[in-house]
C-alpha cells in the first residue's frame, strides 16, 4: 500500500520530504499532492505530459498477456535475481553512505523501485520473494498505476516521468526494476543506496523475431545491450547477467494482445495486421528472449 512506502518519497518540486495528510501527501513547503480513490499518488510537476504513457487498451492488453502466464520465466529470473542481490555481502560503507543512512531501522528492510512498472506485475513477483521488503510502482500511466497499486499488498504505486528527477529520497532504493521501461542513468544512480542494484531485463534480438517478420513489429537492434552498458556506464557498474530464452505458442488472440502492448501498438495499423494475422499457423511458435543484467551503485 502506499502507506508503506511513504517515507521514502520525495517532493517532485521542491525535494523535501512528504507525509500525509488525509487524502494527500503534502511537504513542508505546502505542495499537495492527492491520492486517488484507486490508491495511487501523481507525484508529476505542474508541466509534465503524460502523453507518452500506456494506454488503457495497452494497459489491458499487457495484464491479459501476463496473467496468462506466457512470460513466467521471465519474471521468475528477475525474481531468482533479486533474492541474489539482497543476499550479497554488503559492501564497504562509504562517506557517502554513512551521510545517507536511514532514518529508522524499519527503513533497513529496503525498498524495491520499479521504474516503468506498467501494472506491477513484475514487481509484485519479486516482492513475493522477498517478504521483508516494500515496492514502489513508478510509471507515467495512470491506467497501468491503477492495477499496480492493487497487484500487491506491499506496493505503493506513484505517478512520475522516467525522464524528469525522481519522486524518491536520496539513497533511499535498495534494489531497482527495470523491465523493458526507459532508463534514466543519473536519477537511478541518484536513488541507489552505496552498494544497490540496478536489475536491467531488456529484449535481445531474437524477442519475437518470428512476428517481427511477420507483421512488421518494430525490431530490436543488435547492439541494444552494449548501448544499454554505455549510457549506463558513467553511473553504475555492470555485474552479473543471463539470457532467458523459450518458445512460445501463441494463439490469433494471444499475438493481437502481444501486440498491443508493446511499442508497435503506437505504429501497426489494425487492418494491416488483421490480415498478417490470418496468414499465421494457429498456434504460431514464437521466440521470447531477454537479456537479465546487473548494474551495481
Amino acid at each position: 500500500m502506499l502507506q508503506d512506502i511513504e517515507r521514502y518519497l520525495a517532493c517532485p518540486l521542491c525535494t523535501q520530504a512528504l507525509t500525509r495528510h488525509d487524502r494527500s501527501l503534502r511537504c513542508p513547503a505546502g505542495h499537495s499532492f492527492d491520492v486517488a480513490k484507486q490508491g495511487y499518488v501523481s507525484l508529476l510537476a505542474g508541466d509534465a505530459h503524460t502523453g507518452t504513457g500506456d494506454t488503457a487498451e495497452m494497459v489491458a492488453a499487457r495484464a491479459d498477456f501476463l496473467a496468462a502466464g506466457h512470460y513466467r520465466p521471465i519474471a521468475d529470473a528477475l525474481a531468482e535475481a533479486a533474492a541474489a542481490a539482497l543476499a550479497g555481502e554488503p559492501e564497504a560503507e562509504s562517506e557517502a553512505e554513512s551521510e545517507a543512512e536511514p532514518e529508522s531501522e524499519s527503513e533497513a528492510d529496503g525498498l524495491v523501485a520499479d521504474l516503468g512498472a506498467g501494472t506491477g506485475h513484475y514487481l509484485a513477483h519479486v516482492l513475493d520473494a522477498l517478504p521483508g521488503s516494500v515496492g514502489a510502482a513508478l510509471d507515467i500511466s495512470k491506467y497501468a498505476l491503477r492495477r499496480a497499486a492493487k497487484a500487491h499488498p506491499r506496493i505503493g504505486a506513484v505517478v512520475c516521468d522516467a525522464w524528469r528527477p525522481l519522486p524518491l529520497r536520496d539513497a533511499s532504493v535498495e534494489l531497482m526494476l527495470n523491465v523493458f521501461a526507459p532508463r534514466n542513468g543519473p536519477e537511478i544512480r541518484r536513488v541507489l543506496r552505496p552498494g544497490g542494484t540496478l536489475l536491467l531485463v531488456s529484449p535481445t534480438a531474437r524477442h519475437l523475431r518470428e512476428l517481427v517478420d511477420a507483421l512488421g513489429l518494430l525490431s530490436v537492434d543488435e547492439e541494444k545491450q552494449r548501448r544499454i552498458d554505455e549510457k549506463l556506464g558513467p553511473y553504475l557498474t555492470p555485474g552479473a547477467r543471463r539470457e532467458v530464452e523459450f518458445t512460445l505458442r501463441l494463439g490469433p488472440q494471444d499475438v493481437r494482445t502481444v501486440v498491443g502492448m508493446g511499442p508497435s501498438a503506437w505504429h501497426t495499423d489494425p487492418e494491416r495486421l488483421g490480415a498478417a494475422l490470418a496468414a499465421l499457423p494457429d498456434p504460431v511458435e514464437v521466440t521470447a528472449s531477454v537479456t537479465v543484467a546487473a548494474y551495481r551503485r
